[in-house]
């Protein structure tokens, strides 16, 4: 049984773990990851005061979006910067356009704005196997690029460079961390990567998911995953394991070790567990993980091979709900807030204010009004099948589904759900509940339990019509196979 962990898929927005006082200087404090693929995102100055409500010091971004950036602006919260991959050839071939960049991105708001920029993370999981090596060849030169650019702008010693890469660029020969190497396939990029880190003072950065084990692996052992003590132990030559993500971390660092690279500063980039979309992703077992890894960063312990504080960031701040669903359905669920800035439960964040998340304030909602099924409609209705797919295609239907907080509805319950999630996205406009024939707008709340209808927030970027489209025609497919099995 495979008991290292995979990383995660695929990623968006990062929350700061730091304990570990780095060659740039740091704060002590959890950090998080803020990603933005919504279709009704919080605003900038908003997100920003929930980090500060939370204590939180350090933020990962995954792009330099200039918004975000300004109102970061003298808040007191490091950030790491994000280059998506889709950039990473030009970067790669054009030292002019990394120089552009740098000037844009990291300078002007070094220089002048303010903003405490501490990373530049170069590509967001560029060697992720699923890939099939498509950055292999610019990862590197792009970064060595941006390097050479932060140095000619006179900030590289204030500014490091890094790669968050997926805990899949390693791997253990055994349950052992000890037997631990990077991937075969990409070994020799991976050793080069590492050097220059290493010749340039800067951290490697990798994504923990002990969720993915389990998701992945039906044979997994729950308790593993968590931090409440597995037994029996892995024992690794008289380090004993309880845990997965000390057994993955301590892998990375047995390949570290092994290359001449043992005391290279980690950055845990993304931790964290979902809490729908999948029958292990529920708001349970997330407050379980998230406590658990928080209470094993508060206590500076470390790992085996790493002892004393973590550097790491949580992930997710918010939900995202216009993420692909590529990976799963979870991918849209990460938060330790919902879409509206609001917790989802209780985490101790190691600041003053205890147990307790502080959500999000001036939010604005949307009226009390949900587009559902009409009572009357017909469930033979040719129209019915296609019409749920189009409002899934278009939405955000993630949370039906087997072991989802909503999976417990009957036929009517689900086809609601799909029409008032197409309804809220669209802003509640008269146009998007029109299925015809079939749909109605109620002032009732259709929630069931633990299955909650969202009403959608004010904001001023929403756009109306369907957002998410091709991202989730896999999960169409899904729900009408689901309404078959009902139905027949």
């Amino acid at each position: 049984m495979e008991l290292m962990g995979g990383g995660k898929f695929s990623r968006c927005f990062v929350v700061v773990v730091v304990g570990v006082l780095f060659l740039v200087g740091s704060v002590s404090g959890i950090g998080v990851n803020w990603g933005t693929q919504s279709t009704h995102p919080l605003s900038p100055s908003k997100v920003v005061k929930m980090l500060k409500d939370n204590g939180i010091q350090k933020v990962k971004l995954f792009d330099a979006d200039a918004g975000i950036l300004d109102a970061l602006k003298k808040s007191g919260i490091q950030v790491m910067v994000g280059i998506p991959n889709d950039m990473l050839y030009t970067l790669a071939n054009s030292v002019e356009a990394a120089e552009k960049w740098v000037s844009k991105n990291i300078s002007k708001h070094v220089s002048s704005g303010g903003v405490d920029i501490r990373y530049v993370a170069v590509g967001n999981e560029p060697f992720l196997s699923t890939y099939n090596g498509s950055f292999e060849a610019t990862t590197l030169p792009a970064l060595q690029n941006i390097q050479a650019a932060l140095t000619r702008s006179g900030l590289s010693n204030r500014v490091k460079v890094t790669v968050p890469l997926n805990a899949d660029v390693y791997q253990s020969s055994s349950e052992k961390p000890s037997d631990g190497g990077f991937r075969p396939d990409i070994n020799n990029v991976m050793l080069q990567i590492v050097k220059f880190l290493n010749d340039n003072g800067a951290p490697f950065t990798v994504n923990i998911y002990p969720f993915i084990s389990l998701y992945a692996d039906p044979n997994f052992p729950v308790d593993y995953a968590f931090f409440n003590g597995y037994q029996p132990t892995i024992n690794d030559n008289g380090r004993a394991y309880d845990n997965v993500f000390d057994a993955n971390h301590d892998t990375l660092v047995w390949a570290l070790q092994k290359n001449g690279f043992g005391n290279l500063p980690i950055i845990v980039g993304e931790i964290g567990w979902p809490t729908d979309g999948d029958r292990n992703a529920n708001l349970q077992y997330a407050q379980r993980f998230n406590q658990g890894f928080m209470s094993r960063y508060m206590s500076g312990k470390g790992t085996p091979m790493r002892p004393g504080p973590i550097d790491a960031y949580l992930f997710s701040l918010i939900d995202e709900d216009a993420k692909s669903i590529q990976p799963g359905n979870f991918e849209r669920h990460w938060g330790m807030f919902y879409f509206d800035g609001q917790p989802k439960y209780q985490l101790n964040l190691g600041s003053a204010r205890g147990n307790g998340l502080v959500g999000a304030s001036g939010v604005d909602h949307l009226a009390k009004k949900w587009c559902v099924l009409k009572p009357s409609a017909n469930l033979n209705d040719d129209q019915l099948a296609p019409s749920v797919a189009y409002a899934c295609q278009n939405a955000d239907c993630t949370s039906l589904g087997y072991g989802t907080s909503c999976g417990n509805l009957d036929v009517h319950g689900n086809i609601s759900y799909a029409f008032n999630s197409y309804y809220q996205i669209n802003d509640q406009m008269d146009s998007a509940c029109k299925f015809p024939g079939l749909s109605m707008i109620t002032d009732k709340d259709p929630s069931v339990g633990d299955c909650k209808f969202r009403i959608m927030i004010q904001t001023d970027s929403a756009e109306p019509h369907g957002k998410v489209g091709y991202l989730t025609t896999v999960l169409c497919f899904f729900v009408l196979l689901l309404f078959c099995n009902l139905w027949f």
